[in-house]
């Protein structure tokens, strides 16, 4: 262990103390003590729906009911979905894409299924007894227009009191950033994809 003298120390202190003044200032000027949160998650790089589905174990570890629409992803299994379906029924999940559009390659398909996953987002957000949504990928259907834009974002704006939704997916509409409460985009510094490694069990699905 590092040897610290008394001085250094000292000034740490000092130094400490004014950081917490100034911190318990800022958080005292906060008024709004509880608020539905539209959160979005985007940028190019990884850990976008990780984020998201990290909010919902926090959430169901206070006893809260949590609902999932996945919207693009549905061809893999993933650990993940075990995972939480040992919450029973307060873990609602809704797989409901067919692939990215790459490899379905029919938007006819793509828009169907797109608009089924939001007619269920819709009825999960309605939902009294669920205190967060997940929307996986949404962002992948409205930036190929697959669900009018417009309507999503109203219907966002106007949950209900104290739901908190969480979209996740590259390429965020600006619509839904000037709408959101909290926008976290995630870059891209390094990727082992990049590298040559394939997707692994445990840290992609």
């Amino acid at each position: 262990m590092k040897e610290i003298d008394e001085k250094e120390a000292e000034r740490h202190k000092a130094k400490m103390a004014k950081r917490k003044a100034v911190q318990d200032a800022e958080v005292a000027e906060k008024t709004v003590t509880e608020k539905g949160l539209l959160i979005v998650n985007t940028g190019p790089g990884k850990g976008k729906t990780t984020a998201a589905f990290g909010l919902a174990l926090r959430m169901l570890g206070y006893g809260k009911r949590v609902g999932v629409v996945q919207f693009v992803k549905g061809a893999w299994h993933t650990g993940e979905k075990d995972a939480f379906a040992t919450f029973g029924d307060r873990m609602v999940w809704h797989t409901m894409g067919e692939g990215f559009t790459w490899e379905t390659q029919d938007i006819k398909r793509d828009i169907t299924a797109a608009e089924a996953a939001w007619a269920k987002a819709v009825e999960l957000i309605s939902d009294p007894s669920i205190s967060l949504v997940v929307l996986d990928e949404l962002n992948i259907a409205l930036r190929y227009d697959y669900l009018d834009l417009d309507s999503v974002v109203a219907t966002l704006k106007n949950r209900r009191e104290g739901l908190h939704v969480v979209v996740t997916g590259r390429n965020a509409k600006p619509a839904l950033i000037e709408a959101a409460d909290l926008v976290t985009e995630m870059g891209s510094v390094k990727h082992h994809f990049s590298a040559g490694v394939k997707a692994q069990q445990g840290i992609e699905f």
